[in-house]
């Protein structure tokens, strides 16, 4: 009996007594806990992109829209994608990183066999599946309710969705690293929201501004995710088109994970 029990001793594993995907779980669970607790943030995240979405084909209605191939509520809807990755993932993801890592979460979780991207990638996944389950909800509605057509192109649209959560997680982290309270979060995250919604052609199409700046604005971060997304789900795009923006989605992404793994802070900053 004795033996039989020494070989399983030394049959088992040395290391690790956990999975990834169970630690990723875990991890997931604890921050959904927290979000779902965080009565503000979760209703910012669930009812604030609707409001702007509201409000932005509202004032669409008055807008002189002849010259562009998509009318108010297309604009709003297809931006409002873009609205709920900006502030459902980066927003609320920057707040997160800084809270946990002042709190001493992150050091404590180093210390187990947790590794670093799963930390990230485990806090990141209750904000990224409700982004996506907004974003599934909105292209129902759409679709169902609103008079809107079905997604031309499904593949460039999840393309885009998931491309535009991978890459705001990743902007988010690299925010939370220069962040140092929760509450400065909704200051350091503003410049990206406003330069996405302004000019990355959420609620303002890129058509309708000069030559010269709406080259600047295709440069941003938001652009490309945003042209992925109306692409898809409107259709009409040349493949130029299409290849700059995933250059341009792809670009920012890899400068946003070299910021992480350059620049990103586990302890407090005191």
């Amino acid at each position: 009996m004795s033996a039989t029990v020494a070989q399983k001793r030394e049959a088992e594993p040395v290391g690790g007594t956990t999975t990834r995907s169970g630690r990723l779980g875990a991890l997931a669970r604890a921050e959904l806990t927290l979000l779902v607790r965080n009565r503000t943030t979760l209703f910012v995240a669930l009812f604030v992109p609707v409001g702007l979405i509201a409000s932005a084909q509202y004032s669409l209605r008055s807008a002189d829209l002849d010259d562009i191939a998509m009318s108010g509520l297309e604009i709003a809807l297809t931006g409002g994608i873009g609205m709920v990755l900006l502030m459902v993932v980066y927003s609320n993801l920057t707040s997160a990183y800084t809270a946990r890592r002042e709190e001493l979460v992150l050091k404590r979780l180093r210390t187990g066999e947790v590794s670093d991207p799963e930390i990230l990638t485990g806090t990141a996944l209750p904000a990224a599946t409700l982004a996506l389950a907004q974003c599934v909800l909105l292209v129902v509605a759409g679709a169902a309710f609103l008079d809107v057509s079905a997604p031309q192109r499904p593949e460039l649209l999840v393309l885009g969705v998931l491309a535009g959560i991978g890459l705001m997680a990743a902007l988010a982290a690299a925010t939370a690293s220069y962040t140092r309270t929760v509450e400065s979060a909704q200051i350091t995250t503003l410049p990206l929201f406003l330069l996405s919604a302004v000019g990355s052609g959420l609620f303002l199409p890129l058509e309708v501004l000069p030559d010269k700046i709406a080259s600047i604005c295709e440069l941003l971060p938001m652009t490309g995710v945003v042209t992925l997304v109306r692409v898809g789900w409107l259709g009409d795009a040349a493949s130029g088109d299409l290849v700059g923006a995933g250059l341009n989605t792809l670009a920012w992404a890899v400068l946003a994970v070299f910021a992480v793994k350059r620049w990103f802070r586990w302890e407090p900053r005191r």
